[in-house]
């Protein structure tokens, strides 16, 4: 399926879902992530359980002219109580998915990954972002900006697998997936093209199933049909490509702050790989970059 706009993606999540999840709010006792989890529940994605202090949460619920009884609300004396609490939520399996809300990102993560909270699978935690390119002609994952660093191989296949678990719940199917790097060739002084390489014979060979890998490929084959066609790259990914994987934090952190402040992009994300998504957005920004997030989250947890 393609999604043209983040707006396409929430009619069919809002059109589409058999039933809305459930989001647990850590420390719900903030205005932005109120309205965003408000809008989403007034658009019929998501019930929400808001943790926190319950006082503070119903004042802020009625400043934004929303009833209290439309919601759950679990009291808790401090961030990393309430984050305590989310986990034993996620454990019993009553939410779907988590968001951070005035609280530490740390704080939750050792909550959400302590023994007790059931999160762990077993699997690489990763970051998975949407993009909405104004001049692309669809919604194209990135992975990872956020978590990890300097990934080594098995990490990265990991990573790929979180992503494309996560982009056929959402309804690509199959993902094409580009292996970034500054070229196409293999250079044994730039391990990430030897990596990327590797890992798309093991796309070739079936141990990295449900997607479509090319790399290594640079930025503008992946993007361009016309780039790949003048350099004579054969493949069906160039102009059509769903996710692109950076080799490391550094290369995601600028190719994605470059398109939303250089071209016009918007992004959402979240974090993929545990039991049920989290959605870490910064307290600092708006309600409309915590909105697309959570719609997202609830179109990948589990029904």
């Amino acid at each position: 399926m393609i999604y043209p706009s983040f707006d396409t993606l929430v009619e069919k999540v809002r059109d589409g879902a058999a039933r809305r999840k459930v989001v647990a709010v850590v420390a719900a006792e903030d205005d932005h992530t109120l309205e965003a989890v408000a809008q989403a529940r007034r658009d019929g994605i998501l019930d929400a359980c808001l943790i926190g202090r319950a006082d503070k949460i119903r004042t802020l619920l009625a400043g934004l002219g929303e009833a209290a009884e439309d919601f759950r609300i679990v009291d808790a004396e401090d961030p990393v109580a309430a984050a305590k609490r989310a986990a034993e939520l996620v454990r019993e399996r009553t939410v779907d998915f988590v968001m951070k809300g005035k609280v530490q990102t740390a704080d939750l993560l050792r909550a959400m990954l302590s023994s007790e909270s059931g999160m762990r699978t077993g699997r690489l935690l990763s970051h998975f972002a949407l993009v909405q390119i104004p001049n692309y002609h669809k919604l194209i994952g990135l992975t990872d900006v956020a978590i990890n660093i300097a990934p080594d191989l098995a990490q990265k296949k990991e990573i790929v697998e979180n992503a494309v678990a996560t982009m056929r719940a959402i309804g690509f199917e199959p993902p094409k997936v580009a292996l970034l790097s500054s070229a196409e060739t293999v250079n044994p002084k730039m391990p990430e093209t030897a990596e990327a390489a590797a890992l798309t014979e093991l796309n070739r060979g079936g141990w990295l199933p449900g997607c479509h890998v090319d790399g290594p490929i640079s930025y503008d084959l992946a993007i361009s049909a016309e780039s790949a066609r003048i350099k004579g790259y054969d493949s069906p990914l160039p102009g059509d490509v769903d996710l692109l994987v950076v080799p490391h934090i550094s290369v995601g952190n600028i190719l994605l702050k470059a398109l939303r402040y250089s071209a016009g992009a918007a992004s959402a994300g979240i974090v993929v790989g545990g039991r049920v998504p989290i959605v870490l957005t910064s307290r600092a920004v708006e309600a409309q970059d915590k909105f697309l997030p959570l719609v997202i989250a609830a179109s990948v947890s589990g029904d």
